[in-house]
Formats: C-alpha cells, structure tokens, sequence
C-alpha cells in the first residue's frame, strides 16, 4: 500500500516552526454569554474571530429569536461562507431556491455564491467565514441599527460594500 494519495492536495507549509508545541489553545464554555443580543431575540457568539486564527478563518454560533429573520439572498466576492443547523429549522437559499434545513445539515458557499438565511423559534447554526474576514463589525453594527440606530442610504451602501455584502 503506498501511503502517498497524487489525487489529494499536500499539506501547506509550515506556520509553526519552534521545536516542541506551546500552550495556545483557548476554550469557550457553553455558559459563556453571547457577545451580542439583537432585540428581536436572536444572538451571535463569537466562537473564534477572524483576529484570533490569524485571519485563517471565523466561526459564530447564531441562535434565532422566536420570530423569523435573517439577510436576504447576496453574496460575497472575497469569503466563502458555510452553515451548519445544530437545533431547530432553518430556511437556506442555496442560489437556486429556498430550502428547509434541520439540525446536522450543512450548507457550503463558495466566494461569489449566491446564498441567504431565515430562522427563528429559537433554531441555532454555526457560521464559518474563510478566510477570517472581520465579520464582528458587520453583526455588532447589524445590532445596534435595530436598537435604533441610522444610516443614510449612502452609509449604508459603503457598509455593505466595506463588509463585502453585495445584495441581489
């Protein structure tokens, strides 16, 4: 048996070059509070930032308040973007259509993808972005619109376009 694939992709260089390992790893609980509580109930746990994997990628836990929300369809032309429903029900546009997600579906999105998202009744899902763009600013902004606060169309437009939303 030869143990080398010629159909799989070699591993990248290396980033750590120090002999032995380090202590580096970090650990969220499961109690820890969200980062951000939007008022229609929902929350954004920042799980892993962009900043904190070295730009490699970011994860966020996303739990839905009762009512349904969630962007409708866009896409990004420098991110790719996946889904993972861990509870609940969640309606995923894969670029074609709308499609009902439950828990253990999982829904990738390549750069320039068409995609969109609605839940509510409490459903949950992880979002991971590649690579780790800084999406925090995106939500934490996203939350305080609905806590009242204004943009002009003009503010609005640079900010999607700063956060790589691109609307359909």
């Amino acid at each position: 048996m030869s143990l080398l694939n010629p159909l799989h992709r070699p591993y990248p260089d290396d980033v750590y070059t120090a002999d032995g390992g380090e202590v580096s790893a970090w650990l969220r609980p499961p109690d820890a509070p969200p980062e951000l509580t939007y008022t229609n109930g929902g929350s954004c746990e920042y799980l892993a930032t962009g900043d904190a994997t070295g730009g490699l990628y970011g994860l966020y836990r996303w739990s839905f308040g009762k009512d349904e929300s969630g962007p409708d369809p866009h896409f990004h032309r420098s991110i790719t973007e996946s889904f993972y429903v861990l509870e609940g029900r969640v309606r995923l546009f894969d670029g074609a259509r709308w499609v009902t997600a439950g828990a253990g579906n999982f829904l990738h999105v390549p750069e320039g993808g068409i995609h969109g998202f609605r839940g509510g009744d409490h459903a949950r899902m992880l979002l991971l972005f590649t690579p780790g763009a800084p999406r925090e600013d995106y939500f934490e902004t996203l939350a305080a619109l609905g806590r009242g606060g204004r943009l002009t169309d003009e503010e609005r437009a640079a900010f999607m376009l700063q956060h790589d939303t691109h609307w359909i």
